[in-house]
């Protein structure tokens, strides 16, 4: 069992059937009254962001989030199945679970598949990851404003924008978490 007092960003628990992962926390000790720890929270299971207010002497039990490197193999239809490297097993995952950064992922990558109690509810891609430019406009010299960028299709069918000097063909690295253009590769 966890108390509310202990609370850390990063950590989570269970509430109501619910499982909560704590995005930030605050102890707050009002000049009159008891104190007590107030927080924004994210179910993990669909994502929700919910704030509130705990006694700190309040007891949850821990929730275990399971974290695997799998393989994404390929896809069927609203399901993508990932490989577990050691079982060789298949995991379906619903197109609906994968979430944002799913689009920067080809096949044979390596995903973290999250799952808790068994039940896969999430995919997080890898952070950094190189693609191919498979489409966009050629750049012109001495079109060179500060910071101008033009729109690139990768070879996964993401768009995001580029600097102008990138081409057709061009290897880039990309953050999945923002979906910006890093470097050349």
């Amino acid at each position: 069992m966890l108390s509310a007092g202990d609370f850390r960003n990063g950590l989570t628990f269970e509430e109501d059937g619910n499982v909560l992962q704590v995005v930030e926390f605050q102890h707050v000790k009002p000049g009159k009254g008891a104190a007590f720890v107030r927080t924004k929270t994210r179910n993990v299971i669909t994502g929700a962001i919910i704030e509130k207010s705990y006694n700190p002497s309040a007891k949850f039990p821990v929730a275990y989030v399971e974290r695997k490197d799998m393989e994404y193999s390929y896809n069927d239809g609203d399901l993508y199945y990932f490989m577990d490297p050691e079982t060789f097993e298949l995991v379906p995952v619903n197109k609906s679970e994968l979430g944002e950064g799913f689009k920067f992922v080809k096949e044979t990558m390596i995903c973290k598949i999250l799952s808790y109690k068994g039940k896969v509810f999430g995919m997080e891609p890898p952070t950094f990851v190189e693609l191919q430019v498979t489409e966009t406009e050629p750049g012109f010299k001495g079109d060179t404003a500060t910071n101008a960028t033009k729109p690139a299709t990768l070879e996964t069918g993401a768009e995001i924008r580029v600097p102008l000097f990138i081409n057709e063909g061009d290897m880039i690295r990309i953050d999945t978490r923002t979906g910006e253009y890093m470097e050349r590769a």
